[in-house]
């Protein structure tokens, strides 16, 4: 994922992961439900009203990552070649994001059981990812040069979405003897 340059967005992004990784203690420690946001803010040392210049939800600090990967993806479909089938150049680009999930292995997996056990947080994440499906959707239209009406760019991101949530929850809670991207 591209780091952010300047002072103001480096201490905005270390605030927001400090934030993230002081909730994730507390909804292990009390539960997702029975944290919150004022926990969280005095945890983090930062006033209730501040918790929302970071997050829209409490749901949102479960999958904070979500608009960042996003973006890495049509990073690197953008970076594929105009003239590779647009499945493979799809599962190159989740491939490629697939990869940075082996550092945050421990994290994900933390992440992984909250959203698991919470029916909020899991609901979130599907609104999060429909999302992703129509802006992924968009984005192969205009790649392969189709009408929005087809329904061959709209197929293919709710496919690649799908591999992508099995193949990350199957990764998450089987013994990792083979690497997320394959």
């Amino acid at each position: 994922m591209s780091e952010p340059s300047g002072l103001r967005e480096r201490k905005k992004r270390d605030r927001r992961r400090q934030i993230e990784d002081v909730a994730i203690e507390l909804f292990e420690q009390q539960g997702f439900d029975a944290t919150t946001i004022e926990q969280i803010a005095a945890a983090a040392e930062i006033a209730p009203r501040t918790f929302f210049s970071y997050f829209e939800t409490k749901d949102d600090l479960v999958i904070a990552d979500y608009a960042d990967r996003l973006g890495r993806i049509l990073h690197e479909l953008d970076q594929r070649p105009a003239d590779e089938p647009t499945w493979r150049a799809l599962r190159a680009s989740f491939a490629a994001v697939a990869s940075d999930y082996a550092a945050e292995v421990d994290r994900l997996a933390r992440r992984f059981s909250i959203m698991a056990t919470t029916p909020s947080v899991q609901a979130r994440s599907l609104q999060l990812q429909a999302g992703w499906e129509h802006t992924l959707a968009a984005h192969l239209a205009t790649r392969m040069g189709a009408d929005s009406s087809e329904p061959t760019p709209r197929l293919l991101a709710a496919t690649a979405v799908a591999v992508m949530r099995a193949s990350l929850q199957h990764w998450l809670t089987a013994p990792q003897a083979v690497e997320l991207p394959t």
